[in-house]
């Protein structure tokens, strides 16, 4: 019956509501805001029709009338309202005659729980996605073991991570085939904790946690208390953006702890990385009132797509974004560099630079340095740590450079950099580097600094200049600088010791494991490009083993074709399968490993009938592909992702394997080559297909050789 009104009344939004109001009309949505917005104001108005659920095991769900056919489950207790979920009115009712919500025994949680009795016998396999129909046959995935996955566990075992009691014996019966089917119907730390089981053998069983069931970690995940109309409304405008309302225990353990220190949150792709920054970002902006916040990371294009995400978790106008600036890291000096000196500076770029260091050389008759090495050694070593004299080229450190240099080739190294450095200050031109060196020693000698925090996504591609200049721009407070990045996504920077320049994370590096972005098909074959663990300069380490993806897809294609002609076909062919079940050509992105490619890539979108945009400077059309370089794919996100052209000469790509200078950079540009494919692989959520022209890049060996992939090569 209904309840009547106190002071700590509440509102509750569960996750299953802001899901189910996305698969409305615009008009539906609109008119179940309102009454949600009324629902708020009043619960026991008597003019919403509230009904309740007598079919239903919970006595405490009802209706409420929206219109004609649309009604919002509600969930009412003493002290609070849920919105629960919101359908037509028979698929509302279904819904809630299915399900409880109760407190879990033995975690504490507050739950959604299906009841077991009521649901029909679950299907080996979901339905979707499917793999799209193809004019080639793929090899399929081996089957499945029929045996218990999880046989092992005890009843208290289960019951210990949150599976419900009714759900426990499907749970300690499931195969590895049913395992993923089964998770649908499970508490998503349930099914998170049983993943982790299968990946690692580890059964990690929660601590105990002393607080309310709405607000325990994990409920957390699916539940929000609102405190008025505005936060229902900003809920409810953006429900299609599910991370910015509704946080994982994980990661918001990391967006609201306090740390004596920089800190660094590391994780494989599709973890949720970006998603604690910017939850990081409104943290400091909300509680601290004189804050300036730095957000950054190494692109334009990026710094666009953390400003569409902030802007959504912030709300549309907020005041608070009058106090973040973000941008690129030499959007961001540049800009200060201007304040400083009132002039924007000429950036020398990387192929004149090339040429003056040739043109020294032969000047100076030093014929026995290869103009690879020359470039290579200004990049790494005289640019990035900004040497300027030879004193100090004596004694720096070339961190793993495995061409030793003397006194006399150091001498006559420093002559023709010495003298580069001079004709790039004659015609009053910078590197960047000392754009970032200049910003860097002007702030350093001023207390007053331009930003209170910096935050910073994709944070491995920082450099030795860049790390610097970051460091320089707040003040020595500990919680100024916080990082956030996938050490094996690192594709610019040659990796560097990051305490040696003073930021010391180590102790306050944390590894996130849940992938929510990546079906598991897609993400163990693209784990199959990189090691189980990355460890950094400093020793702190990526552990990737035991990273788990919260939902089941369908295989990756890896097409080898005899002709640029057949590839074409074959990934035109994938396209136009994707279209007709369905995929929005605006949720697809095609790339390529250089722009030497991109024709060819523009072919299969021609042949597939499908308009491309090459930006995102706007938003996407529906009617058409993104298409490419890999680099244009990191940080963005699609259902489908097609990777053309991942030939031998092409993947790892000639020209920069003919610009090694050494052995140990040749391993550098193989490593950062194969983590370009898995950036631009791990970009894909449901469907991936990969092609190259036989022989094929020895990545793509890799791929299906990898002991966690399964998938094998067409062969056209």
């Amino acid at each position: 019956m209904p309840f009547g009104r106190d002071d700590k009344m509440h509102t509750i939004l569960a996750d299953s509501f802001t899901a189910s109001l996305t698969k409305l009309t615009n008009d539906e949505q609109k008119q179940v805001k309102l009454t949600a917005f009324d629902l708020q104001t009043d619960p026991d108005r008597p003019g919403l029709q509230m009904h309740r659920i007598d079919a239903s095991k919970d006595p405490n769900f009802w209706s409420v009338r929206v219109n004609r056919d649309i009604r919002i489950i509600v969930h009412k207790t003493g002290d609070s309202v849920m919105l629960a979920y919101v359908n037509h009115h028979d698929d509302a009712y279904k819904w809630a005659e299915r399900r409880r919500i109760e407190t879990h025994p033995r975690t504490g949680a507050l739950q959604i729980v299906e009841v077991r009795e009521r649901i029909e016998e679950i299907a080996l396999r979901p339905e979707p996605p499917r793999q799209v129909e193809l004019p080639f046959q793929v090899t399929p995935q081996p089957t499945a073991s029929d045996l218990p996955l999880f046989a092992r566990l005890s009843s208290e075992d289960a019951l210990s991570i949150g599976v419900p009691a009714d759900w426990v014996p499907d749970v300690l019966e499931a195969s590895e085939d049913r395992f993923f089917t089964l998770a649908n119907h499970l508490p998503q730390e349930a099914a998170e904790a049983l993943l982790d089981y299968a990946a690692t053998g580890v059964l990690k069983k929660p601590a105990p946690v002393d607080t309310a069931p709405v607000a325990h970690p994990d409920a957390q995940r699916r539940f929000r208390i609102l405190e008025g109309h505005e936060e229902l409304a900003a809920a409810l405008d953006q429900p299609f953006e599910k991370w910015a309302v509704f946080l994982h225990p994980s990661q918001r353990s990391l967006v609201e702890r306090n740390y004596p220190g920089p800190m660094r949150v590391v994780g494989s792709a599709g973890t949720g990385k970006t998603v604690v920054a910017l939850h990081r970002v409104a943290r400091i902006l909300q509680r601290d009132s004189s804050a300036r916040v730095l957000l950054t990371t190494f692109s334009e294009p990026l710094a666009k797509a953390l400003t569409r995400k902030l802007t959504v978790l912030l709300g549309d106008g907020s005041a608070l974004l009058d106090r973040v600036t973000i941008s690129s890291f030499e959007q961001a000096a540049l800009e200060l560099h201007a304040l400083m000196t009132g002039r924007q500076p000429y950036l020398i770029g990387r192929e004149k630079l090339r040429g003056l260091l040739r043109e020294v050389a032969e000047a100076a008759s030093q014929k026995g340095y290869t103009p690879q090495f020359l470039l290579s050694e200004w990049e790494h070593v005289i640019d990035a740590w900004q040497i300027d004299s030879a004193e100090a080229y004596s004694t720096v450190p070339r961190m793993g450079r495995k061409n030793r240099l003397g006194a006399k080739q150091r001498d006559e190294l420093w002559a023709i950099f010495s003298e580069v450095r001079k004709l790039v200050r004659s015609k009053a031109l910078m590197t960047a580097a000392d754009l970032f060196t200049s910003v860097t020693d002007h702030f350093n000698r001023r207390d007053d600094k331009p930003y209170t925090h910096v935050l910073v996504d994709e944070a491995q591609d920082l450099g030795v200049a860049e790390l610097r200049f970051l460091r320089s721009i707040v003040p020595a407070r500990p919680d100024a600088l916080f990082f956030a990045g996938d050490i094996g996504q690192r594709i610019f920077q040659q990796p560097i010791s990051w305490k040696g320049l003073g930021v010391d994370i180590r102790g306050r590096s944390f590894t996130l494991k849940v992938n929510y972005r990546t079906s598991h098909q897609i993400r163990k074959l693209a784990d199959g490009l990189l090691p189980d663990n990355v460890r950094d300069v400093d020793g702190e380490e990526d552990e990737r083993k035991g990273t788990v993806s919260v939902f089941d897809g369908v295989d990756p294609v890896i097409v080898i074709a005899p002709t640029e002609e057949d590839e074409v076909t074959s990934a035109a062919a994938f396209l136009a399968s994707l279209v007709e079940a369905g995929v929005s050509p605006s949720e697809i992105g095609i790339f390529c490993r250089s722009n030497d490619e991109i024709a060819r890539a523009a072919k299969v979108a021609e042949a597939a009938g499908l308009q491309t945009v090459s930006s995102l400077q706007n938003s996407q059309p529906a009617d058409a592909v993104l298409i490419g370089t890999m680099h244009l794919a990191k940080g963005l996100e699609f259902r489908a992702v097609v990777i053309v052209a991942c030939d031998e000469g092409v993947l790892p790509l000639r020209t920069r394997i003919a610009d090694v200078a050494d052995e140990f950079e040749l391993d550098e540009v193989v490593a950062t080559e194969r983590q370009l494919l898995y950036v631009a692989a791990t970009r894909a959520r449901d469907y991936l297909f990969i092609s190259a022209v036989a022989p094929g890049s020895e990545f793509l060996e890799d791929l299906v050789a990898h002991p966690n992939g399964q998938t094998k090569p067409v062969l056209l």
